[in-house]
């Protein structure tokens, strides 16, 4: 039962499915396609709330770094990276690095799971 909690920040599109994927430092137990992504905000809070239940579609390895998007180990040019950041709850990719660059440095290496 994979369970993602999310920055208030992110509640409300992951809530309204505006936002259908996260990316995640890597687990020794994967989650799966098919298997139920179970999103939160507030774990372990007395505010916690379920902000839905989702199939996993994909699971793929990601990179970010300041030059782009890598997917299974090859960079993708053709993914427009303004959208590929608003699919993450970003208004822009300058705005993801930015956050990326805070919260983890870059370049981060992890999971895409999309829902």
């Amino acid at each position: 039962m994979p369970a993602y909690n999310f920055k208030a920040q992110f509640a409300g599109p992951v809530k309204s499915r505006l936002k259908r994927q996260t990316i995640r430092a890597k687990r020794a137990n994967r989650p799966r396609a098919g298997q139920t992504a179970y999103c939160f905000t507030g774990l372990r809070t007395k505010a916690v709330r379920r902000l839905g239940a989702w199939p996993i579609v994909a699971v793929m390895d990601v990179m970010l770094s300041a030059q782009g998007v890598w997917l299974e180990g090859d960079q993708h040019p053709d993914i427009h990276l303004d959208n590929f950041a608003r699919a993450d709850g970003f208004g822009s990719w300058a705005a993801m690095q930015t956050w990326f660059e805070r919260e983890h440095g870059l370049p981060f290496h992890g999971d895409l799971i999309m829902w």
